[in-house]
């Protein structure tokens, strides 16, 4: 079922600091990246530091959230697994795809988990539409999905979609981490390791494989765009 029942207001009141902008360069080890998430979330939380949306590329691995099932680990020994404390089930990342790790005070804007899930969902369909690829949320499955008519419909009848991005989030002290994964050009037999996010009747796909050869920077500058109409001003550092 199509969702569209939340109303997004996530801007922060008038006056406060941008949210600082980093692009990672090359690919960023998952234990790195979790290191410098908690290090950036601690800071912003004493307010210490401003937000930060930082952009990277992982090497290929999976990750369990905290409501993974061992039983959609299928191929166990092919990338490395981490354990993490982020909401949600088995995910990989991997070259290709941009994850963008948001650190944001919810204390500073709306205290509202829900409708900071969905504001992410709203991101990454803001993204997906300025490449003329048409996003929508589902009631019974976070993330954003994709339609596919020109594949057979489902056993009930239902048109065939698949799963183009992922969500998954975690707060300490009203501070956000981790956060989205959209896929740009990653190796989609790499998915077939896990059921991704618990998921089995469905797909995923990515831009490239709906016939859009863009680049991550293309990606990465329509997503500045949609983070900062969504979540206000934006401070460009590219450094990691």
């Amino acid at each position: 079922m199509l969702r569209t029942d939340i109303e997004i207001s996530m801007r922060p009141a008038q006056g406060s600091p941008p949210i600082r902008w980093r692009v990672a360069q090359g690919l960023v080890p998952y234990e790195e990246a979790v290191a410098t998430m908690e290090r950036e979330v601690a800071a912003i939380a004493e307010g210490d530091s401003d937000e930060l949306i930082w952009l990277v590329e992982h090497p290929p691995l999976y990750t369990a959230g905290t409501s993974a099932n061992s039983a959609d680990l299928i191929q166990p020994d092919r990338f490395p697994v981490f354990q993490t404390g982020r909401g949600g089930e088995y995910t990989y990342h991997g070259p290709g795809q941009r994850v963008a790790y948001v650190m944001l005070d919810l204390k500073r804007r709306r205290q509202d988990v829900r409708a900071f899930v969905a504001a992410l969902e709203d991101v990454i369909i803001r993204t997906l539409d300025s490449m003329n690829v048409r996003g929508e949320r589902r009631e019974d499955r976070v993330g954003v999905w994709v339609r596919r008519p020109e594949r057979p419909p489902l056993l009930d009848g239902t048109m065939a979609e698949d799963k183009i991005a992922a969500l998954g989030i975690r707060l300490r002290k009203w501070v956000t981490f981790h956060g989205l994964s959209l896929n740009v050009e990653p190796d989609l037999d790499h998915f077939s390791g896990i059921v991704p996010c618990g998921i089995s009747a469905y797909g995923v796909t990515s831009l490239v494989d709906l016939g859009l050869p863009v680049s991550m920077e293309d990606v990465d500058i329509s997503l500045r765009a949609a983070f900062e109409d969504i979540f206000g001003e934006i401070a460009v550092n590219s450094t990691r």
